[in-house]
């Protein structure tokens, strides 16, 4: 699972096109993206094992909350207009020779149908810093949205991300395009891994930190990633859905 990401333009966010993502990654970012601290054994035998692992943990998740999820998405329709899940899309993994990968990131829908409409007249009050955008209290979000993004449920349709292969189940949170075209070659690096549902970030006060601090934990968790740090991370995701600490 996986908690509010850091209150990006969310729904409202321009997003370039596919061919458009090629141009995001020069070549000496590539070049720094090459550092990685696993030796080479390690690296096949814990990617192996996590991809494993996110299949069946993906499986199960998506049984177990398929019966909520419809009817959550009956409620979310009731509430206002347009289809109950929302797609968009994110950049993935970059990789050694600075190709780039994009996908579409599925969630529950949590703002009004005409949330992108209406992200031009709130560009003034982004309360983020670096390439993201957030508003504690934006006004596009709904009543069940806002329960929803507290507590993470919004993100739950991103198992099927995980299923496909987009995403794992611990990683850093994949960035719009529009956000990576602002990163500078030490932010590339966190593109270095699959992205995640949930990583140190989500579990580290989410939308209080800042853009470096994301940053950090990032380039933390790919240091220290292991198959005991994925599980202790997901431990820690559980107790922040029911809180809802950090959410924007």
């Amino acid at each position: 699972m996986t908690v509010e990401e850091p209150a990006v333009a969310v729904e409202g966010e321009e997003t370039l096109e596919v061919p458009d993502a090629v141009f995001l990654v020069s070549e000496p970012a590539s070049e720094s993206l090459a550092s990685i601290p696993l030796s080479a054994e390690r690296r096949v035998a814990y990617r192996f094992a996590k991809r494993t692992f996110d299949i069946v943990f993906s499986l199960g998740a998506i049984a177990v909350l398929l019966i909520p999820s419809i009817a959550l998405c009956i409620a979310i329709r009731i509430e206002s207009s347009g289809c109950p899940i929302y797609s968009q899309k994110r950049v993935g993994r970059v990789s050694r020779n600075g190709e780039v990968a994009t996908f579409d990131m599925y969630k529950f829908r949590s703002m009004y149908a005409d949330a992108d409409e209406r992200l031009s007249e709130l560009q003034h009050m982004n309360e983020a810093d670096g390439p993201l955008f957030k508003i504690k209290d934006d006004p596009r979000v709904t009543r069940i949205g806002r329960f929803i993004r507290k507590h993470s449920i919004d993100e739950l349709p991103q198992f099927v991300n995980c299923l496909l292969g987009h995403l794992s189940c611990v990683g850093p949170r994949p960035p719009l395009p529009s956000e990576v075209a602002q990163y500078d070659e030490r932010a590339m690096r966190r593109l270095s891994v699959k992205p995640g549902l949930t990583g140190y970030w989500q579990v580290s006060g989410r939308s209080e930190t800042s853009f470096d601090d994301m940053v950090d934990l990032d380039l933390k968790y790919i240091r220290e990633r292991g198959v005991i740090t994925d599980l202790k991370v997901i431990a820690r995701t559980v107790a922040v859905m029911f809180t809802g600490k950090g959410a924007c």
